[in-house]
């Protein structure tokens, strides 16, 4: 059985609740990655912030990056999957909530992210190929 830990990516980069938006940029440019998990003063997992975050509810806003923090973007409960869970568990979360990234969790304690380059590197074409057309369709309006 493959489980969330054997293709999540181990060295996830937490942002404080405390940094800056201008801070949590700039981690994401040198680590050359599109989001970061938002960590409290107590070690746990608060949210996460993506660069489209970023622009869209700070920049195109009018806010200042320089300013704003990390944890004032943080809204709602995240997603998680327990670091045991199988592949098939993390497909259906992913699928049915239409995220992208899924932070690991061990004992409440984040240990690593899921992304779909991680899906695709780990998995076999025809799971990858759902996955994409679940996340990616879009409903008619």
């Amino acid at each position: 059985m493959t489980t969330a830990r054997d293709i999540m990516h181990r060295d996830a980069v937490c942002i404080g609740e405390h940094d800056t938006l201008e801070t949590a940029a700039q981690r994401m440019r040198e680590l050359d990655i599109g989001a970061l998990p938002i960590c409290g003063d107590d070690d746990r997992l608060h949210g996460i912030i993506t660069d489209r975050d970023i622009v869209l509810e700070c920049v195109a806003a009018g806010g200042d990056p320089s300013s704003m923090t990390a944890g004032e973007l943080a809204q709602g409960k995240p997603y998680v999957v327990d670091a045991d869970a199988d592949v098939d568990r993390v497909l259906t979360m992913m699928e049915e909530h239409r995220i992208r990234r899924l932070p690991v969790v061990e004992e409440h304690r984040l240990i690593g992210m899921i992304s779909e380059a991680d899906l695709a590197t780990h998995l076999p074409e025809s799971e990858v190929g759902r996955f994409v057309e679940a996340i990616c369709a879009r409903t008619a309006l």
